[in-house]
């Protein structure tokens, strides 16, 4: 078996697939059944990937506990960092940054909630967003 990331051409979906060999790819592909499972595009293309490489010798491959407990603590200072300095929209956000991108409202930071569908919309339409890598409460919410 091999697996493969594709990407659908017409919305950029990056998805992986597993065939039999690169010559069961190609043809599955000619005959049209390969097509993205977010959006149901055919036209799909091999999308870059990294090679997988096996650990040095010696060396499980396992990140020690102290630098993964590091980089999440690092992680949680950029994001209050961002949050300092960006305004919260609350579940007006998909509004706002669409607002924003489309220059019908001041540019600026902002934070806020969008539902997974929202989400979609707004990168579908090209608005420059993140997800934050830890929840975070609304003002008011207790702990």
């Amino acid at each position: 078996m091999i697996i493969f990331d594709l990407k659908c051409e017409p919305h950029g979906h990056v998805f992986e697939a597993w065939f039999g060999s690169s010559e069961d790819y190609k043809a599955q592909r000619t005959r049209g059944l390969v097509a993205c499972p977010i959006c149901g595009a055919a036209e799909v293309e091999k999308a870059p990937m990294a090679p997988k490489v096996g650990a040095k010798a010696g060396h499980s491959g396992e990140v020690p506990p102290e630098a993964v407990k590091a980089a999440l603590s690092d992680l949680a200072a950029a994001q209050k960092k961002m949050l300092e300095t960006s305004e919260h929209v609350g579940d007006r956000f998909p509004e706002e940054a669409r607002a924003i991108h489309l220059g019908d409202a001041e540019a600026r930071a902002i934070h806020g909630r969008a539902s997974p569908a929202d989400a979609d919309s707004l990168r579908d339409e090209g608005v420059p967003i993140a997800p934050l890598p830890f929840p975070v409460r609304e003002p008011g919410e207790e702990n």
